[in-house]
Formats: C-alpha cells, structure tokens, sequence
C-alpha cells in the first residue's frame, strides 16, 4: 500500500488514545496533554480502564466502550497487547494508527518479529495504515493534531519532516522554534513495519499544505517504491534528505538502531541525484536549503561573485565553492571600470570584489548595484567582517536597500561574529534575504541552490538518441552463463567474460585459447601480431598481480618462453589453483590521447544492481576516482556519470590533447546498465582496463561473477527497466508495418513532429484546450515515465527513436495504490480510418489487466463522439464529471 487512509492519518474527524494515563512524565500522559492541547476540533477518546478520567475528560475502560468509531487510534500500550487491539479497531472501522510502543523486529528477537507478523496481519483485513512501532508519533499543525510525545508544539508552516528516529523530530523542533519556522506535517516512522519514506512521499507530493518535504533517513525499505515515489514528489516540489551513517560507523550504529540495514552512502547519493532530491549533510542544512529552495528565482549557473571588506573571508568563501564544484565569476572589463570608478584604488579588481576593511554602507551600496546591473555572475555573496572604523550594521543596511530595488536579485550574504552581526542576520533574515554565520556556509547554500536547479533540469532533460537500433545477443550472452552455472564456477574465465561483452557489442581484441605454451605459440604466430599472454584460471582472479599477465610478447618463440615461466609463478603463488591453459590476444595499440579506464556492475543489498564508472588501470583502488549509478542509463545519464570523476576532465581533450569518444564510453555504459537488467544470473562485473580514444573503446580484460538468480533481472532493478516484452509488430489495412513499443525519452523530438500535424480540433479534442506548440516540459512528461506506475505505448515506425515517425500513442497514468488508471489517446490524422484507435486501446486495457489496476478512466468532451463510441464498444461506463457540463468520465472496471 501507499498513500490508501492515510488522510485518515493527517486529517481524522475523530482520535482515540489507547494506553492514556495520569502517571506524571508517563509517555500516555504526555500524549494525552499533547492531544488535549493541541486545538484539535473533533473528540479526542482516552482509553484507560483503570482511570475514571485523564486530562479531565471521561476516560473509556476499552475500545468496544468508545460512542464513536476513532478514525485515528495512538497505542502506547506494552507490545503483545497491539495485535488484538488492532484487530477490534479493525472490527470498529478504524482506518489508522499509530503504535508509539517498542519491542517489535528492532530488537531483532523471534518474539519482537512475529509480534510485529501478528500486527500487520490483525491490520490487512482492514486495510488498517499503521504508523509505527517505535516512533514519537505524529503532528499536524494546522488541524491541531499533536499526536506524539513531543516537547514543543510546533507552528503550521509549508514544511513537511519525516524521519524515522523520533529524536530527531524533538532537535528539529527546537531548531523550528528558534527560526520561527512552521510545519505543515511531522512524522515519526519509527520502524516502518507499514508506512514508510514512499507512502509519506506519494501523500505529501499532492498535499497542497506542505511546499517542501525534508526527510531525515537511515534506512529505506522497499527500494523500487521509495525511488518512484521519490521522483514523482521532486517533480512538483523541492525534496530535501540528510542521509545519517555516511561512515561505516555511522551505517553500524544506524543499522543497530533502526534494525535495518543502512546500505552504502555512495549508492544512496547515486538514489538521490537520480530522484532530484537535494542531500545535505545536517539538521541546519535541511533548514537553510528548504529557505533556499523557497526563493522566487534561483540562480541559472554556477557563476558566483564575492563582495567583501576582508580579503581573508573571501578567501574562505571561494575556497568552499570551488570545493563544492562552483566557480567565481569573471569580471567583465565594464564592471571593472565601473568599479574603478567608485571604490578606492587599493580595491582587489578581481572576484572577489575587496572593498577594504574601512568600507562604510555607501561603498558596500554601490558596487552591489554594479555587480548586480553587470550581469557577470549568477548570484552575488555579500560577505562583511567587524572592523572598528565601520558600522556593519549600516553596510546590512545599505544592502537592504539595493535588494528592496532588486527583490528578485538572488543574493546572499554573511555578517561574521556576534552582536551587531548578529542584528544584521536577522534584518536579513525578516527581509527572506538568505544569511549565514560563515562564508563557508554562504558558498555551499549557494551551491544547493546550483545543483538543486541542476537535478531539476536534469529530470526533464531529453537525451540525445542512441547511434543505432542495438539488441544484444542474449543467447550468445547466456551460453557461458549456462556452462558455468552447470559446473558449479561462480567465476566466468575472462574469454568467457568476454564473449557476455561482445553479445553486447562491446568491443574486445581477437584472441585464441590454448592449452599449453606450444599451443600458444602457434596461436600467437597465427594472430600475426603482437600479443597478451593471459594465464586461465578460475582460481586466479587479480591475474596482472601474480605474473598472469605478459604483453606486448611478439612471435611463438617469445610466447612459449612466456608461457612456460607464467606457468611456474603461478603455480608457487597458487599451488592448489586449476589452470586451464592460456588466452592469447592480440595487442591493441595505444594511440595519443588513450585513457584506461574502468566500468562494472556492482548488486547492492537494498537497490539492486549499480553502474559503476571511473579511473582504470592496476592503480584503480589507490586512484579511488569513481562514480556510481542506477541503472537503466541513457545518453544523457551516462555522461553525467562519467562528468563526476577526475579523469573526466582529461577525456574531454586539454591543450593539444585531443577529447576521447566519450560517446562510445557512454554507448558501453549503457550496454553493461542493460546486461543488468537482462542477465539476473550477473552479480558482478569488472571491465578494467576499458581502453578509450579518440577513435573509441575497447574491453581489454573482463570478469564476470556469476550465481542463480533469486528474481528476474527487470525485478532487481531499483527503476523498473524498459519493457521490451511489450512490444509488438502490427501489419496496417494499408500494407505497412508498424511497431507498437513503450515510449522512451529519446521519442520526444518525434512527438514534437506529431504534434505539429494535428489539427486544431484534434488538439481540442485531445488536450481540451488550444494549443499552437507542444512545449518541452509537456513533451518530457509524456516521454520520461517511471514505467511501474506509468506506461505509454507508441505507435512508430522501425527505427532509432527520435528519428522514426510516431503515428499514435495510448497511455495510462495509475495512482500510487495501483487502484485505478488514467488513460490517454491520440492517434494522428493521416491514419484514422485504420481501426488503431481500437488496437491502441485494447492493447492499453490488456496492460492494465496485467498490472492488476482495477478500474481504467479517462474524461472526454461531450461532443467527442468517436472517442465516446469507441469506449461505449469497449465496455466503459459514462458518468457525468462534477463541475464540467462539456466533459464526461469514461470508467471500465476490470477484474483483479
């Protein structure tokens, strides 16, 4: 489940409290003092049957007592009492609860796990939601629900906290009091045995109180449903998350505390930036950054430009900048002569802007003006330092005044030390001008902002098409696979880690595999080139470590005497090892401007298989220059990949080093993306070195690890990969063929085409109002799907996507629950006649039988006769929509 009776959960008519008492600094005595105090309009029931009353309201001895049924019920009892409470809630209609108790699967007992069995199955029947076990509890400021055990009631506001330590939720409530921050919900998850980070994700997405959501997270359960729900809530508002335990450590004692497991923080960081969620790494930083992320316009690059009066902070400031990845901004000559004409002599003529300590309001007023009117930067941080001959009240003063010209400017600013700097941040802050206590701060809020922005363009971006229409090899892929498995190897040979490459199309050198050093050398002669000599053994893993490894060996002489002394090395490093003979390859040459670098696949406890990508070679642990991501990958998403390591740097060409092709580089990463998805039975895979330049890639050794699958290898993937199971060769009346496929990002330049064919009335008809263009962010919605809510399928032509013309498209939007589907159609004028409207829709309706969804609708104008006709043959059921006399709702049920 997700977000099905959670507003039983955040807007009940009706609480009760069950575990209520008088007992002073009882956790049921703060919890019923929080819910009486709290303004709530509706019945708030105590439950206690050794209490006459608590808080001065009639308590009730049991829940069968209670005069109405509580939409909402808090249990604080001890734990083997839950279940059978649950289940007479269940029985009373309740449709919500929170178990503030402990003593369930954290203690990681057999008593504490089948106690928390016991509970959800007394809830199921009932489609109970449960909050819990172990939490603080719940709040909703602006109903007046203080359901928690909380010290502070909290203000309403646009924030929404979850976090699964209820700690966490008392710190943050402090720090909200002290800012005057307000809250719109806060939620404690506890351990999660029900609602976890995807249901608070999916609800506070459409929640129209909440204009931010902050997560504090540990662990994450059900990765797939956390990741789409994650990237469904980033699209419509800003999702900010601190991730605890980025230390091995800090993964230990969150695991410890939490009883799950933490994961690793690099993979977790790749989860983030692929949802566009902004991570920062404090309580502080949520604040600052959801601030930040409120402004009216954030900044379009990177660019930054310092004005100070210390040379010092700005030095701070630019260093933490660029260690964040921004850069300063580039003063242009008129800016400068600008400033010159205004600022004493000894000012820094660079960026950053050094007005001098002596600096009063007047010179701080007017190189902001200038800096602001040049356009140089994309933001300006404004930096001041107390000095004894200037008042740095007044310099915040002359800053107010510029930003109440310019309210939109984006601007920073940090007044170092306390007192009158102190006066200064707040005047800042009263202003919404965003302020911090250090430089250092200042830059890295800045950068939240950046890359904020960058994530969210990133999420709508359209990647450029593939180069070609490729499909592996999946037989020649598995064979190896097969073979191994069937002997009992968990590791593949190299030759045979090779041949899973080329099924592919992942470059490899030619070779030959031999059995002893006279075979070898007659395949060395063969070949007729220079060779590597790689010793096979699936025992020997690291084979360049221990004298498995010769190159550049020329001629069956050279070879044999090679292979002889290779035999003996490994043979005293490895006494035991089995060695089946030798792989001879023919060299490849290594060309100016050629990198070694590594890709793989790695398969994560909790989110399943991740690209890995970075520096290669024999030093590639010591280098440590990696980076990670979730698969699938396209063009766009591998480059980025590949943009956040060194090496990157150097593949994109310096001085007269020519760039390698990174297009090639990306082609490879999104071949091993989709081996993942494709190959379950592949745990693990090492291409290193992958060779790269100018002229392309090619693998030059390989491993592969290997076990039987425990699932399919779409179903290990944290984003559902593309279905290709889906797709569909249809013969038309008029003798072409077409090809029904789900739609993919690259598709949007031929959506626009499509668009652009339509009439006006098909576009009235379709979209219910005039449209002259289709615009990017319309066109990236109906192409970038999370195809395991969404599913859009297209009907086009043979070909690379982009490119091939696109005659129709159906599609199906359902709800987080999985419960009912939008659909959608349109089908271009030059093929109606043809029945593919039928096809389109039939094909749509089979989908959603598949996926379970059980009601399919859709709203249509009035006098869309051919639309409503085609839905009264298919069995949809037409209803009036509430407030709209042009429109009527089209609903088929399907059998679940």
């Amino acid at each position: 489940m997700t977000v099905r009776n959670l507003e039983y959960l955040f807007q009940p008519a009706s609480i009760a409290l069950i575990g209520a008492r008088r007992k002073s600094r009882s956790v049921g005595r703060i919890l019923a003092q929080n819910l009486f105090g709290g303004d709530f309009d509706g019945p708030i029931m105590p439950v206690n049957p050794h209490h006459e009353a608590i808080e001065g309201v009639l308590s009730y001895s049991d829940i069968a007592s209670l005069p109405r049924t509580p939409d909402l019920a808090v249990i604080a009892t001890p734990p083997a009492t839950i279940p059978p409470l649950i289940r007479e809630l269940g029985a009373r209609g309740t449709k919500a609860v929170i178990v503030i108790s402990a003593g369930f699967s954290e203690l990681a007992t057999e008593e504490g796990r089948r106690l928390e069995r016991e509970m959800l199955e007394a809830a199921r029947p009932h489609l109970i939601r449960i909050v819990g076990p172990n939490c603080l509890g719940m709040m909703t400021p602006s109903m007046g629900v203080n359901a928690s055990f909380g010290h502070l009631k909290p203000r309403p506001g646009r924030l929404a906290f979850v976090t699964q330590s209820g700690a966490i939720v008392t710190s943050m409530l402090d720090w909200a009091e002290t800012r005057g921050a307000g809250f719109s919900k806060l939620v404690s998850l506890g351990d999660m045995a029900d609602v976890d980070f995807g249901d608070m994700l999916d609800y506070l997405a459409d929640d129209p109180e909440t204009g931010a959501i902050l997560l504090y997270v540990e662990s994450v359960k059900h990765a797939r449903k956390f990741m789409s729900a994650a990237r469904a809530a980033a699209r419509s508002k800003p999702v900010i998350v601190v991730k605890s335990g980025r230390s091995s450590e800090g993964a230990k004692a969150a695991s410890s505390h939490s009883g799950a497991l933490a994961g690793s923080d690099a993979v977790y960081d790749a989860v983030f930036r692929r949802a566009g969620m902004l991570r920062v790494h404090s309580l502080v930083e949520l604040f600052d950054a959801a601030e930040l992320l409120s402004a009216p316009r954030l900044p379009p690059g990177d660019r930054l430009t310092i004005l100070t009066n210390g040379g010092g902070i700005g030095v701070l400031a630019t260093d933490a900048l660029v260690a964040e990845g921004g850069r300063l901004a580039e003063l242009s000559e008129r800016t400068i002569a600008v400033l010159n004409e205004g600022l004493p002599h000894t000012w820094s003529r660079g960026n950053p802007v050094d007005i001098i300590g002596d600096a009063p309001g007047d010179r701080y007023q007017r190189a902001l003006e200038v800096l602001l009117d040049g356009g140089d930067a994309d933001a300006v941080l404004v930096l001041n330092c107390p000095t004894g001959v200037t008042s740095s009240l007044e310099a915040a003063e002359a800053v107010l005044a510029v930003h109440a010209e310019r309210p939109r400017a984006p601007l920073l600013t940090s007044w170092v030390g306390a007192g009158t700097a102190e006066q200064a941040r707040q005047a800042f802050a009263e202003r919404q001008i965003p302020t911090y206590e250090t430089p250092e701060q200042a830059a890295r809020a800045f950068m939240y902002m950046v890359n904020y922005r960058r994530s969210q363009a990133a999420l709508m971006e359209t990647p450029p098409s593939l180069p070609d229409d490729f499909r592996p090899d999946l037989e020649r892929a598995r064979a190896p696979i097969n073979g191994a498995l069937e002997q009992g190897r968990e590791w593949l040979t190299e030759p045979e880690a090779k041949e899973v490459l080329a099924a592919y199309g992942i470059s490899v050198p030619q070779s030959r595999l031999a059995k002893t050093p006279d075979e070898a050398a007659r395949a060395a002669e063969a070949l007729g080139v220079p060779v590597a000599l790689k010793i096979r053994s699936p025992d020997v893993i690291h084979k360049s470590d221990h004298g498995g490894v010769r190159l550049d060996l020329m001629g069956g002489g050279a070879v044999r005497e090679a292979a002889t002394v290779m035999l003996e090395r490994v043979g005293r490093a490895f006494p035991n090892a089995r060695v089946d003979g030798f792989n001879v390859e023919a060299m490849v040459s290594r060309k100016r401007g050629a990198y070694e670098l590594f890709m793989g696949l790695s398969v994560d406890p909790q989110f399943g298989p991740v690209v890995l990508f970075g520096h290669g070679g024999t030093a590639v642990e010591v280098i440590d220059d990696k980076a990670i991501g979730l698969p699938p990958l396209n063009m766009h998403l591998a480059r980025e990949l590949m943009s956040r390591t060194r090496v990157y740097r150097l593949l994109r060409g310096f001085r007269s080093q020519p760039p390698a092709d990174l297009d090639a580089v990306s082609v490879a990463l999104i071949r091993i993306a989709q081996l993942a998805a494709d190959l379950p039975e592949v745990v693990e895979l090492d291409v290193n070195p992958l060779l790269v330049d100018p002229s392309g890639a090619i693998a030059l050794d390989a491993r592969i690890r290997i076990a039987r699958p425990a699932s399919s290898g779409a179903e290990r993937l944290t984003i559902r990969p593309y279905p290709s199971e889906l797709e569909e060769v249809l013969d038309l009346p008029d003798g072409r063929t077409m090809l029904l496929r789900p739609i993919v990002p690259e598709d949007e330049p031929a959506l626009h085409r499509t668009f652009a064919q339509l009439s006006p009335e098909e576009i009235r008809l379709r979209f219910f109002i005039p449209l002259k263009t289709l615009s990017h962010l319309m066109a990236a919605r109906f192409t970038q799907l999370d195809y395991d809510r969404e599913m859009a399928l297209i009907l086009t032509e043979r070909g690379v996507p982009g490119h091939a013309e696109l005659y129709g498209v159906v599609s199906l939007v359902a709800d987080p629950d999985n419960v009912r589907g939008e659909y959608a159609i349109m089908v271009r004028g030059d093929v109606t006649g043809m029945g593919l409207g039928p096809v389109l829709m039939r094909r749509m309706i089979d989908y959603a039988k598949n996926r379970g969804i059980g009601e399919v609708y859709g709203d249509v104008l009035r006098d869309n006769r051919t639309m409503l006709k085609l839905c009264q043959v298919l069995g949809f059921e037409q209803t009036a929509v509430p407030g709209e006399p042009t429109m009527v709702r089209v609903v088929l049920k399907l059998e679940r």
